[in-house]
């Protein structure tokens, strides 16, 4: 059975070592982001996406170093990765709302004062919108108003809105 790592032994060990860098910063920075969070009063709930984008990240330079170590032909790794990216930018552009909204929900969850379990009013000339904010995702603001009701408003108008937010 080790007969068919041998001559992989240094690939091998060095992608342990990665693996566990991996690990050991993922644990280390959900601590920091745990701590850092209680320290300024940040709402779990961006705690967890930041967590989660910060995942990401992480994953994705894993994979980087990993590919470097085992080797991987780079042209054939760099006409996987604009092949990927000429499709997504085919479809980004075709949906052009969907990249306006992933923007507009990463501004707002970052540098709007808005937080998750306030309650908010969205102003519209035609018809105003109000309730507590449940949820922002990628693509929308949730609402949830005294009716129970759930509301979802796209994050590129809400962007564009004047919203009204009230500390109760």
């Amino acid at each position: 059975m080790f007969q068919l790592f041998k001559g992989y032994e240094h690939q091998i060990f060095l992608t342990i070592i990665v693996l566990a860098c991996w690990l050991m910063t993922r644990f280390l920075t959900k601590r920091a982001i745990k701590k850092l969070s209680i320290k300024f009063g940040i709402a779990i709930e961006r705690r967890r996406i930041t967590v989660k984008i910060l995942n990401i990240i992480f994953v994705l330079l894993t994979v980087v170093f990993i590919i470097t170590i085992w080797g991987v032909n780079k042209n054939q790794l760099f006409l996987f990765f604009t092949s990927i990216i000429t499709v997504l930018g085919i479809g980004f552009f075709a949906q052009w709302s969907i990249l306006a909204n992933i923007t507009s929900g990463i501004i707002i969850f970052f540098s709007h004062p808005i937080k998750l379990g306030q309650k908010v009013k969205f102003v519209d000339k035609d018809f105003d919108i109000e309730g507590r904010l449940v949820n922002i995702s990628f693509f929308y603001m949730h609402l949830e108003n005294d009716k129970n009701e759930k509301i979802t408003i796209p994050n590129s108008v809400a962007l564009q809105k004047t919203i009204v937010i009230e500390d109760h």
